[in-house]
């Protein structure tokens, strides 16, 4: 996902300065479909501006901290933001989970190692699915139904790893990644 073109969409709701633009990257869960790092956060916003797509409305300035300079999206940005949005919906890029080749390849290792690790990545998929419509029921007042989709979308791509995990731990623990010709279990 693009950076750009998150911070062209935030800055189409307001005007916000790019530690705004991080928080709410992270309050929505922005922060888990796109690698977020300030240096790369604040070396996009120093473009866009470069480039005239986004302007500078505001600065404040605090004896105390860094000034602070609040961006609004120009006509050029909102024209660059729909160009990337569009660019975004037509990508059909495969995905690529961290655990499926070692996953496929596990019955090779100790299974009660594998059995263990499980426990532990189910655990924290647990905690991702609750936090997860936990961010979607505390935006329901405050967000468009856009960000809405994309923060009960997270939830169910959770809930489904959560399903796929826990069918691989049962398999992991009746010893069964070895077995062939049998089907899953897909109840």
């Amino acid at each position: 996902m693009s950076m750009k073109m998150v911070i062209l969409g935030l800055l189409l709701e307001k005007d916000r300065h790019p530690y705004e633009i991080t928080l709410v990257m992270k309050e929505r869960m922005y922060d888990r479909m796109i690698k977020l790092q300030m240096g790369s956060l604040y070396y996009a916003v120093d473009k866009l501006a470069q480039e005239g797509h986004i302007e500078a409305v505001e600065t404040i300035s605090s004896n105390d901290r860094p000034d602070k300079t609040i961006y609004r999206i120009s006509d050029k940005g909102k024209a660059l933001f729909e160009q990337l949005v569009i660019q975004q919906i037509k990508k059909t890029d495969q995905v690529f989970h961290p655990l499926y080749m070692a996953l496929a390849l596990s019955r090779h290792i100790d299974q009660g190692k594998v059995e263990k690790l499980l426990q532990e990545r189910i655990r924290e998929v647990e905690h991702q699915v609750n936090y997860a419509y936990q961010v979607y029921e505390e935006h329901i007042s405050i967000v468009p139904r856009s960000a809405l989709h994309l923060m009960y979308g997270r939830y169910e791509h959770n809930l489904t790893e959560l399903k796929w995990l826990k069918r691989l731990y049962d398999d992991v623990a009746a010893r069964k990644l070895s077995d062939i010709g049998t089907p899953l279990d897909l109840q």
